[in-house]
């Protein structure tokens, strides 16, 4: 079982930054991968970002360049940085764990003003 808590969303205007952080329950070193999802209204949830336990990080092709997935293995934590925002930005973004099954966190909101 993997508890994640999430934070760092919120309101900014468009080019700011913001970063997001996901805590896991236990140690990063016994989770295969973690990372972030989005999903906008009325659209479908999508990968934004993902690290693996061998430090292989992957992202999607709207945000690279512009969002950087990274982690704290003393305080369990994945974060990700997101500059130059946009409004297409704006959604929920949920973080996951994998480990052997996924886990959700509860999600966060990013709203990015034009």
């Amino acid at each position: 079982q993997v508890q994640l808590v999430e934070s760092g969303g919120g309101l900014v205007q468009a080019g700011g930054s913001l970063r997001l952080s996901c805590a896991a329950s236990i140690s990063l070193f016994s989770i295969d991968a973690m990372g972030w999802y989005r999903q906008a209204p009325g659209k479908e949830r999508e990968l934004v970002a993902r690290i693996t336990l061998g430090g292989r990080s992957n992202y999607a092709d709207s945000v690279k360049g512009r969002f950087t997935i990274s982690r704290e293995y003393a305080k369990n934590t994945v974060y990700l940085q997101m500059n130059s925002l946009k409004p297409e930005d704006t959604a929920v973004y949920y973080c996951y764990a994998d480990k052997i099954r996924l886990y959700w966190g509860q999600g966060t909101q990013v709203t990015v003003s034009s």
